[in-house]
């Protein structure tokens, strides 16, 4: 089975979108993955200065948080980014650690399949359609990888509403399930 590593960008406490990596954490776990996890929650990961010096170097000239999260998805076999969907885009967080993450643009990364999982106060099919596009437009700079499946769950406004949303949370479970 595969290095499954799930990336939760959602900068509140409990959130809906932690909620639902929870159960998606679970499914790939029954499925026999290796899973871990990493939470951007005090996370210091400064923006991306376009210097370039990474790809001689596959190390970026910043020093912060970025760094270890880079080499932990150098490493995965799969990759899994958990976002909230702010105006129909992925987290600002989540858009500058995919910026940091050009290191490993010319590194010799594992990661074969990138998944999403989103959640969003809107519930209507196009919501995620921009978060997808941003998060396809990275994994296609990486000529091995590809985006293999996204997960949107919609309608979840109020904090901790995933914890009662026992659908939503067994499609993330399942979802996690079929993780390659």
């Amino acid at each position: 089975m595969s290095r499954v590593l799930v990336i939760t960008t959602s900068l509140r406490a409990k959130s809906n979108s932690d909620i639902l990596a929870e159960q998606l954490i679970a499914g790939a776990k029954a499925a026999g993955h290796e899973v871990k996890c990493v939470s951007l929650k005090g996370k210091t990961i400064g923006f991306c200065r376009g210097c370039l010096a990474c790809q001689k170097t596959q190390k970026c000239v910043l020093n912060d948080d970025a760094a270890e999260i880079a080499e932990k998805v150098k490493n995965a076999d799969t990759l899994v980014f958990v976002t909230p969907i702010y105006y129909y885009e992925m987290s600002g967080q989540m858009k500058t650690l995919l910026d940091r993450m050009n290191p490993l643009y010319s590194s010799d990364y594992r990661f074969r399949k990138v998944y999403m999982l989103s959640v969003a106060a809107e519930d209507e099919p196009f919501v995620p359609e921009k978060a997808l596009s941003g998060l396809k437009g990275w994994v296609d700079c990486f000529e091995k990888a590809e985006l293999a499946g996204s997960l949107f769950c919609g309608g979840i406004n109020e904090a901790q509403e995933a914890a009662e949303r026992s659908e939503d949370k067994h499609e993330a479970y399942e979802f996690g399930k079929k993780l390659q």
